[in-house]
């Protein structure tokens, strides 16, 4: 055998990991495990099928079932063997993972509770303000670049608005006036949220204090200088219950869940002496 290969060997590394594994469970003092018996029903292998079902599209094959199963009866008896040797006690990740698991099942007992038309019409009044339907503008604009007029920029502007208004210059064709900008011309109902995320800030706060009907301006954004003919502009309003179910549904539940969680760990928590040493605490002393 080669001296430098003389550790790739299997047998070599088996009988390694062999007394590795000696040595922990000598260490973890393992206690005897009493049910030693793995059952694996009918349900958790039809359980076991629909889960690949649902995962590959298809039914398994049998040797692909029957592997599913070995695999679980693999991690059953791993896991009581670390039951066994105490690792759920030792080590954090698997504690958090537990921990977890157990908030699921206050997840899932949540999960079943539907709201009734009653609770998410109070829920909507208790949080008018997160359902608002915002402002919403229908506007068209005219751009004049900064960049290539320069300071004469304002009064070309300017110039435009004065024959505009005066119908000298006929508004219906106002895309193909100013310069050219890779945005549309015209925009129907949209937020001040969308409207500051394609024209800026300063535009957005400035084209919503505009009165719709005729144009005015020049408007400034982060492009350059606009006219804006404001068509049609909706004040924010309080939503009725149809319009906002689906979004006050899914809100109530989840603050359900948190309710339902927090009086569960609360329950739970009265049941033990809690001993907590608050000179480790006063990191500052």
């Amino acid at each position: 055998m080669n001296l430098k290969t003389w550790y790739r060997e299997p047998l070599l590394q088996f009988l390694v990991i062999g007394g590795v594994l000696f040595g922990v469970v000598a260490l973890f003092k393992r206690p005897a495990i009493e049910d030693r018996r793995v059952e694996v029903s009918a349900e958790q292998i039809v359980q076991l099928g629909e889960r690949w079902q649902r995962q590959w599209m298809r039914p398994p094959t049998e040797k692909e079932l029957r592997g599913l199963v070995e695999d679980s009866v693999k991690q059953e008896i791993l896991y009581r063997e670390a039951l066994a040797m105490g690792l759920d006690r030792d080590d954090l990740v698997i504690r958090r993972r537990l921990a977890q698991q157990i908030e699921l099942l206050a997840n899932d007992l949540a999960a079943q509770i539907e709201p009734t038309d009653n609770e998410l019409a109070t829920y909507l009044e208790e949080n008018a303000e997160k359902y608002q339907v915002p402002a919403r503008i229908s506007f068209s604009h005219v751009y004049f670049s900064v960049d290539r007029r320069g300071a004469q920029a304002e009064g070309d502007a300017q110039a435009l608005l004065d024959g505009l208004r005066a119908g000298s210059v006929p508004s219906g064709q106002h895309g193909d006036l100013g310069d050219p900008l890779m945005l549309q011309s015209d925009y129907s109902g949209v937020t001040s949220q969308e409207t500051e995320r394609l024209f800026g800030t300063r535009f957005a706060e400035g084209v919503f204090e505009l009165e719709p009907g005729s144009w005015q301006g020049p408007v400034a954004s982060s492009y350059g200088l606009h006219l804006v003919r404001v068509v049609e502009k909706t004040e924010p309003r309080a939503p009725d219950l149809d319009e906002a179910r689906d979004r006050l549904r899914l809100d109530w539940m989840d603050e359900r869940r948190r309710e339902m969680n927090e009086a569960f760990y609360a329950s739970l928590r009265e049941r033990y002496e809690i001993h907590i040493d608050e000179s480790a605490l006063n990191l500052g002393e």
